[in-house]
């Protein structure tokens, strides 16, 4: 019992681990809805949860209550990881920026451009733009991890910036693009609601408990407001202290990130992914593998991925404007942006905010070219890595 618990944990320490989970939960999830289970599967994801005090009532099924509320705490990990990143990390020296900002530009940019010439034509599609422009960092993490140590540090440096400035633009997308009707009075409750988060940030209140009680209102507000509640969570990281006033030497922004890593990567994205995953491929057919929408997610987060990360980074290497990664070659980097490809955590959340809310009667699942263009995303970067990775051994 001992060494089956001591394995467990060896598990859970692995870097690799919550790509690995991520990847299981998926796997559960399809194998659900492609057997006698389908009908538990559904009726699973569909329950009623309802929450209601007076005449505040939020009413959701199971699935908008992962992806609502669960993610928004996801979010609040990713606001946290870039506000540390940003005042006290790698992309604290303005050098460390260029590279990955500019393959984070070029990975949203291709992508969505492909998505667009494949829909421009089709109003009940196009709002689908979004979703290859996405990079699911533990997938991508997860997978350069399982190469092992002949990674060279500074590789995992950059994807890691890259993909944060991905999640920089997967949030302003979310807020610009994917909001359904406002509320006033809901936006002035947030309002109010920022405002004491700012004062408490001013006067360095460490008190995770308050935080916690304003980010519940917040996301109450939010979520009636018709912005997306999720960025809740981005907006309450932005106002925890980075430094307590009482011990510099103590980080609240660290902490609660620490704290919320686990629940997070072992809890809250399998879960997602669980939920979000399901696809039937009795319905599958020609129609559907050939499907605009499915072919524009397809290439966009496969060729559009690979080309604008790898493109927009030599240009801005040629330029002068940055350099490459220490200990990497063009093959490595070239390698690197082939897993940008893989979208699918991120993806199908905004996949979720175009398609899955509008109540438009679809002949395509966007779920499917999500799957399809990570998977192949995945095994073609790890194959170019493996490949440039040992040829620079051999050097």
């Amino acid at each position: 019992m001992t060494h089956k618990m001591s394995a467990i944990d060896r598990f859970f320490k692995k870097e690799s681990a919550p790509g690995i989970l991520l990847m299981i939960a998926a796997v559960v999830a399809v194998i659900a809805a492609n057997s006698p289970l389908k009908v538990y599967y559904t009726l699973l994801i569909d329950i009623p949860v309802q929450v209601r005090v007076g005449a505040l009532d939020i009413a959701k099924p199971l699935l908008l209550w992962v992806n609502d509320g669960l993610m928004a705490v996801f979010f609040l990990h990713v606001g946290l990881e870039l506000k540390r990143e940003f005042l006290e990390g790698e992309l604290k020296d303005k050098r460390n920026i260029i590279l990955p900002g500019l393959g984070a530009l070029g990975g949203m940019a291709i992508p969505a451009l492909i998505y667009v010439a494949f829909n421009y034509n089709n109003p009940s599609s196009v709002s689908g733009w979004a979703i290859p422009a996405a990079t699911d960092i533990a997938f991508a993490l997860g997978v350069l991890a399982l190469l092992g140590s002949r990674v060279p540090l500074s590789l995992k440096v950059f994807l890691t910036s890259l993909a944060i400035f991905d999640d920089v633009g997967a949030i302003v997308i979310i807020a610009l693009f994917y909001t359904s009707k406002i509320s006033i009075t809901a936006l002035i409750i947030v309002a109010v609601c920022t405002a004491i988060l700012f004062i408490l940030n001013r006067r360095c209140v460490c008190e995770k408990g308050l935080y916690a009680v304003l980010g519940i209102i917040m996301w109450i507000a939010m979520l009636k407001s018709g912005v997306h509640a999720t960025l809740t969570g981005v907006l309450l990281a932005m106002f925890i202290p980075m430094r307590s006033e009482d011990d510099p030497t103590v980080s609240p922004v660290r902490r609660l990130e620490h704290d919320l890593h686990s629940t997070v990567s072992f809890f809250i994205l399998p879960v997602f992914a669980f939920c979000n995953s399901g696809i039937n491929f009795s319905t599958v057919g020609i129609d559907q593998l050939t499907h605009d929408v499915t072919l524009g997610i397809v290439l966009g987060l496969f060729l559009g991925k690979q080309f604008g990360v790898f493109a927009f980074c030599w240009f801005g290497i040629k330029m002068g404007w940055a350099k490459l990664p220490k200990q990497t070659n063009w093959m490595s980097l070239y390698g690197v942006s082939i897993l940008c490809g893989i979208g699918f955590t991120m993806s199908l959340f905004i996949g979720s905010l175009a398609f899955e809310e509008s109540g438009v009667d679809r002949l395509f699942d966007e779920r499917l070219g999500i799957v399809l263009g990570s998977l192949v995303s995945g095994i073609f970067g790890t194959m170019v890595l493996k490949f440039a990775l040992r040829k620079k051994a051999e050097s």
